[in-house]
């Protein structure tokens, strides 16, 4: 029974399932995929909180190492989910590469990862949803778009969209490569009308002092500011990259098409937050960014009003796609599990009618909801930022055990430069790790100790490959 947690599930050749994907994404569906999935609450919100209170004009600075560190990390998790298969999920092919606890840590941070991203996305929504309901005349209340800790009682529109995308599940909405190229498309446009009003705004001025907070420094009071620590942050605007490992299985080319998605798309949008990161702060103080919806603040400023709207607009219909992305990315992390015995089965019931998980879906709604309408952006983003870079790190490490411990599996997409890449990724990830505060770490163990506390409790014993022993 004691090395029960660490079987493995059988790897499956391509054509012994029958469950397997079709093979119908090119090489520019899969960069898309991972610009649609990018392209969100980093630019459209957290580009003005870090610079606010931890980078200030050097935020652009921030991008470029998290952009690195995800690189590392994204080329290591492109091998496994074109090597291991499956649908290309983090859970699935830990599963059959390292074994069940490994597997259910991943999962579980995995769940802590899409949860709160919902949430902090539902946050940064909200924040442009405000700022178009003023310029209509219609705003809320102040007490009705912060949360507690920011001196209101609940961020209602960030509560409300929620449980909208909630309904929109259980009716099994589904979203299309033409459908996300489509929004993909729109959140450009409205990034290329932002660049094109603020180029012509800036105020070199606002560039001085470059670097206010320095490198990295901790504040009496726990919290951390700098570069460093605003790449930890920023970290988050990236997350959506694999999105593009994750499509392996319906990628008609992995070995080739894989890395293009990946790179192309990481490197597309590094290099569009730097130039909108330095264009934000170009044009307006950095310390006037402190806000949930930076970029429209930045051109109201300015006396810009017009553009204003229509990047309120553009911003509300693209984090609208991102949220529910990610919404029906965790319903089904948590009905794979529950599927292979780890969390009970009353999580992997399909309703006969809709075709969906609907407990699943209405449990996560609801929590997320509250979690959305009572915690502040900056809190959410730093809790999933921390999960995340934690499974990238055990997935780096994962490519370099797999290549000592099965040499002859299959490998479609081989990580280059291997073991130095998934190294870089990671001491990166786990430098970055370190940059967050204490109060996150002790959110993060808490979390990873409730995960350890169910699963030696229940789900070893109820592991499907534990019973077929």
């Amino acid at each position: 029974m004691s090395l029960q947690i660490f079987r493995t599930k059988r790897i499956e050749a391509e054509q012994e399932s029958d469950y397997g994907l079709k093979r119908c994404l090119s090489k520019w569906d899969l960069a898309f995929l991972g610009i649609g999935a990018i392209i969100g609450t980093g630019i459209f919100v957290l580009t003005g909180i870090a610079a606010a209170t931890q980078s200030g004009p050097a935020v652009v600075l921030s991008f470029v190492i998290a952009g690195f560190a995800c690189t590392f990390a994204a080329l290591s998790y492109a091998e496994l989910a074109a090597s291991v298969g499956g649908c290309g999920s983090a859970y699935g092919y830990s599963y059959a590469a390292f074994g069940e606890l490994i597997a259910w840590i991943i999962g579980w941070d995995l769940l802590l990862e899409y949860g709160i991203s919902v949430a902090a996305v539902a946050n940064g929504w909200a924040g442009y949803f405000n700022n178009a309901l003023t310029a209509i005349g219609l705003a809320l209340p102040e007490s009705l778009t912060k949360a507690p800790k920011l001196g209101g009682l609940i961020n209602l529109p960030a509560f409300m969209i929620i449980l909208v995308l909630m309904l929109l599940l259980i009716i099994g909405v589904k979203q299309s490569a033409k459908a996300n190229n489509a929004m993909v498309f729109v959140k450009l446009i409205t990034i290329a009308v932002f660049i094109s009003v603020a180029v012509f705004n800036v105020n070199p001025a606002h560039w001085q002092p470059f670097m206010p907070f320095g490198w990295f420094e901790t504040l009496p009071d726990g919290k951390t500011t700098g570069v460093l620590a605003g790449a930890s942050i920023v970290f988050f605007a990236y997350v959506g990259f694999d999105a593009v490992s994750t499509a392996a299985e319906e990628a008609r080319n992995p070995q080739r098409d894989l890395p293009f998605g990946i790179v192309s798309s990481l490197a597309f949008c590094t290099v569009v937050y730097i130039l909108v990161s330095g264009l934000l702060t170009g044009v307006v103080p950095y310390t006037d960014l402190n806000v949930s919806s930076p970029v429209a603040h930045a051109l109201e400023l300015i006396g810009v009003n017009w553009a204003s709207a229509l990047i309120s607009t553009g911003v509300i219909a693209g984090l609208t796609t991102v949220m529910l992305v990610l919404y029906y990315g965790l319903t089904r992390i948590i009905f794979a599990m529950s599927r292979d015995g780890l969390l009970s089965p009353f999580f992997c019931t399909v309703n006969p009618a809709t075709q969906t998980p609907v407990r699943v879906i209405v449990i996560c709604g609801v929590i997320m909801a509250f979690i959305a309408g009572f915690m502040p952006l900056g809190d959410l983003a730093e809790l999933v930022n921390i999960g995340t870079l934690a499974a990238f790190v055990i997935v780096c490490f994962g490519v370099i055990v797999l290549r000592i411990t099965q040499p002859e599996m299959k490998r479609p997409f081989r990580t280059p430069f291997t073991p130095l890449f998934p190294v870089l990724g990671m001491i990166s990830c786990a430098a970055l790790m370190a940059f967050l505060p204490a109060l996150t770490w002790l959110r993060f163990f808490v979390w990873l100790v409730l995960g350890l506390i169910i699963y030696f409790s229940y789900s070893k014993y109820h592991s499907k490959i534990g019973q077929l022993a």
